[in-house]
């Protein structure tokens, strides 16, 4: 995936002609905004997914605007995500969003959690949302062998989850960055999300 948050649609533009169809954005507002900017051709040879923390009042936008979902985090999320693709005629994939670490900043669902069984519980009766399996993003600022550990309980996870929800297709792992991702792939990892490497330093935001 190429992660294209904060790159303009240029950028986009470039890296699809040069073979890459898969983009990862992280805000409703942004993407809207870009994919105004490009032409009907252009869209459809690109994949866009939402990579970043969605709230539940932009779900029906998200849908409207992304071919995926990637970090959805509770079941009122997933319960606004259905809804809204049930009105748009869609099938929406998603991946759920792990918290690995104690990162504060860090949105995610807990392994083990109450709010995680719940909503695995009820994905099934979801049938506008075709869950793809799991994502993460490794700490920052620690050990290879910390980074690896964490990608490791991830592919652990969704093996025991995969396991305990049968009805359910987790085969997707999402994890490494450009930093990681050589780790993440060693780990399992079947969807890795690049983007300094691929575009450079993102843009400063105006001042």
């Amino acid at each position: 995936m190429a992660v294209s948050k904060t790159h303009p649609a240029e950028a986009m533009i470039e890296a699809c002609q040069l073979g890459l169809t898969l983009f990862g954005e992280n805000r409703v507002q942004e993407f809207a905004q870009k994919s105004s900017t490009l032409a009907a051709d252009q869209q459809a040879a690109m994949r866009v997914h939402l990579i970043g923390h969605l709230q539940s009042n932009k779900a029906a936008r998200a849908v409207e605007l992304f071919d995926g979902i990637d970090s959805l985090d509770s079941l009122p999320l997933a319960q606004r995500l259905d809804s809204a693709a049930q009105l748009s005629s869609k099938k929406m994939p998603v991946l759920l969003e792990i918290k690995l670490s104690d990162e504060p900043a860090k949105t995610g669902l807990v392994p083990s959690s109450p709010a995680l069984d719940e909503l695995l519980e009820r994905l099934p009766d979801l049938v506008h949302l075709r869950v793809e399996g799991l994502m993460t993003i490794a700490p920052f600022g620690v050990s290879d062998a910390t980074t690896r550990a964490c990608f490791r309980a991830l592919r652990v996870l969704r093996d025991q989850l995969a396991a305990a929800h049968s009805q359910l297709d987790l085969r997707q792992l999402s994890m490494g960055m450009s930093g990681d991702f050589a780790l993440a792939i060693a780990e399992g990892s079947t969807r890795i999300r690049v983007g300094t490497a691929l575009f450079g330093a993102r843009p400063l935001s105006p001042s």
